[in-house]
């Protein structure tokens, strides 16, 4: 199969977003040694925040266009502020990365439902079997007793919140640089606002720093650009679809990093979620309309 520069930097671009992506239930989780989890998010939306406003002061580019503002604001408090404190709160009440990387692995499943009409028998199956093994893997986590009903509900809220968020931006049609300031400036408002009410706590020590940094700027600000731009030139339920490979790249990381490995079952969930996304993939209609969002 021959692929020309337009192909070769397209899968670059989506390699890359699904190893930096697959990275941040890891380091997010060694943040939460060092930091309560309201801390480490206020710290992480301020250095996004300062690392775009310096990179806006460049470009020249601030603010999304006159009309877009606000739906920009509400897009990214759902995507990026409602995701990340729901994320955080599920790593802080016990849920392990490589769960919740695997329940938010079912967004491509979410998008199909609420943007195509009707699906195939196989697209059928294949949608009814990734929820199959989705239901598998967060029944062996509550069976299992280690991980609280409170945590399993945040890793829900968190894939919610990404899977709406995600259909609000892609209606939006803005650059990434003219929404993504914006969006940060107001969840790190958000953050503020909501910090009385949470534990504050904070050990500024070396084991800090790189979590910090990798969810700060290699996720917040390098793979959310990325994504944005996915999601701004592609076929949006195609683009939500990389997030099926995320789980098994962090289950990887979460078993050579941090030795957290998952039960039989919450394998054979993981298998089902891959085996009907693949069918969910494989026979996607032409002209859908989630080729119209």
């Amino acid at each position: 199969m021959c692929f020309d520069s337009t192909s070769l930097r397209t899968y670059g671009a989506t390699a890359l977003f699904v190893l930096l992506w697959s990275g941040g239930a890891i380091f997010a989780r060694l943040g939460l040694d060092h930091a309560s989890p309201f801390a480490f998010l206020l710290l992480r939306f301020a250095l996004a925040f300062t690392a775009l406003v310096l990179i806006a002061s460049h470009s020249g580019v601030w603010l999304p266009e006159r009309g877009m503002r606000w739906a920009t604001a509400r897009a990214g408090l759902l995507m990026i502020g409602g995701y990340s404190i729901c994320y955080m709160l599920a790593l802080a009440k016990g849920i392990t990365p490589g769960v919740l990387a695997t329940v938010l692995g079912v967004q491509p499943i979410l998008t199909l439902m609420l943007l195509e009409r009707r699906a195939s028998p196989l697209r059928l199956l294949g949608l009814l079997l990734a929820l199959a093994g989705l239901a598998t893997i967060v029944a062996d986590s509550l069976l299992g007793s280690a991980m609280p009903l409170s945590g399993v509900a945040m890793a829900l809220g968190a894939l919610l919140c990404i899977t709406s968020g995600t259909i609000a931006q892609k209606n939006l049609r803005q650059p990434p640089m003219r929404a993504l300031p914006l969006q940060y400036g107001f969840c790190l408002l958000g953050s503020l606002l909501l910090l009385p009410s949470q534990q504050w706590q904070v050990r500024f020590e070396v084991g800090l720093i790189m979590p910090l940094l990798w969810m700060g700027l290699v996720i917040s600000v390098g793979a959310q650009l990325l994504f944005y731009r996915l999601i701004q030139t592609g076929n949006l339920v195609n683009v939500t679809s990389l997030f099926y490979l995320v789980p098994v790249t962090t289950v990887l990381l979460d078993y050579l990093l941090l030795g957290n490995r998952l039960s039989v079952s919450a394998l054979a969930g993981m298998a089902m979620i891959l085996l009907g996304l693949t069918l969910v993939f494989r026979f996607a209609p032409t002209g859908s309309a989630s080729d119209s969002n």
